[in-house]
């Protein structure tokens, strides 16, 4: 897999060119500062996890759009992390965006005390949570709800939700993205 600054780089260019957006144009649709946007693109900065969901949200495509392997649909065997910087939170995609299926997924750390609070997605997104080591929160219409190991949640993604570790250890979920129809 290509470096994931190059790829995302690459990949915000790519659709811009296809839709015939300006960085304004850019810009308005993602609520993400035309600066930041051109830093992005010039691979001069990587965006932030929420930074990403702004831009796929403006773009209306998938998450995993910026991250697929260009040689391959298939599952990514190597995980990589998504934004490494992000100390307390580990986002790896599991399998890319499935056109036929409308869904990717993904394994998510969090580590102790991990807060991450998502903005809205698109309309019909709908995540699908289960928790397979240790357990977290998750903020759904403004409420936080536990959920255990061995257990799972499914919720409207198109309001602000977020995930947080309150426990002394690490926890892992997976993550399914539905997109809709």
């Amino acid at each position: 897999m290509k470096d994931l600054t190059d790829k995302i780089s690459e990949t915000l260019k790519l659709l811009r060119k296809e839709k015939g957006w300006s960085l304004d144009i850019a810009s308005e649709n993602t609520k993400v500062s035309k600066a930041m946007l051109g830093q992005i693109e010039r691979g001069e900065s990587s965006p932030t996890i929420a930074t990403l969901w702004k831009i796929v949200n403006g773009f209306n495509v998938s998450f995993s759009t910026f991250l697929k392997d260009c040689a391959t649909d298939k599952a990514i065997s190597k995980r990589q992390p998504i934004h490494p910087k992000d100390n307390k939170i580990r986002i790896m995609p599991l399998f890319p965006y499935d056109e036929l299926l409308k869904l990717e997924i993904f394994i998510i750390e969090l580590l102790p005390g991990c807060v991450h609070m998502s903005s809205s997605h698109n309309i019909g997104v709908i995540e699908h949570i289960i928790v397979s080591q240790g357990e977290i929160e998750v903020c759904i219409d403004e409420a936080w709800k536990q959920i255990k190991e061995s257990a799972g949640i499914r919720f409207d993604a198109s309001k602000p939700h977020g995930y947080r570790n309150l426990s002394s250890k690490k926890a892992i979920f997976y993550n399914i993205i539905h997109y809709g129809k």
